[in-house]
């Protein structure tokens, strides 16, 4: 699909449009998908497979009348803080299994076992990026095209229109903040 086509297609599916939101999930299907990959390897106490992510990603968002996706990359963003939202709730209603709650098992994965990574605490990130977003909401879209959607320095500056040169120090200055924040330090 061309970039003007899908320019189109996004546009509509901003417009509240639901069946061209469906249209712009399917021809984004395969990126999505790759997305969902990568948020489940980063959360490893989250069971679910990436199709089951992706799904209720979509689900949650052809629920809401509106999804601010201006172009292709807002769009992506936006799908990958849902897909963030979700394993978060996630996460959460198993801790509340632990202590008790009633946890109810849907769906059962087919990927094969990613390694663990016991040290990424997803709950702190997502507080961290929420802090970098408040303060520069460029900063946080370009972490979340970044690292959350997988996407390379080169890609995000044909999509933002700047050099590759400023995306690497926008890059850079994210990293830098968010690691501050993570150490307890404010972010400013």
């Amino acid at each position: 699909m061309t970039e003007e086509a899908l320019l189109a297609l996004v546009e509509s599916a901003d417009a509240g449009d639901v069946a061209q939101r469906r249209q712009l999930f399917a021809s984004l299907y395969d990126e999505l998908h790759r997305v969902a990959q990568r948020e489940l390897r980063r959360n490893a106490h989250a069971t679910l497979s990436p199709t089951t992510l992706l799904h209720e990603t979509f689900l949650n968002i052809c629920e809401r009348e509106t999804a601010p996706a201006v172009d292709r990359a807002r769009f992506m963003v936006y799908a990958s803080r849902a897909m963030r939202g979700l394993i978060l709730n996630y996460l959460r209603d198993r801790q509340a299994q632990k202590r008790g709650g009633q946890f109810e098992i849907t769906s059962l994965t087919t990927e094969l076992p990613v390694a663990k990574q016991e040290d990424f605490d997803s709950v702190k990130m997502n507080e961290a990026l929420e802090e970098l977003t408040r303060v520069d909401p460029w900063l946080g879209e370009c972490v979340d095209l970044r690292f959350f959607c997988g996407f390379s320095v080169a890609e995000i500056a044909r999509m933002r229109s700047v050099s590759e040169r400023t995306v690497q120090r926008d890059w850079e200055k994210a990293r830098i903040l968010l690691h501050q924040y993570l150490d307890g330090q404010p972010i400013d």
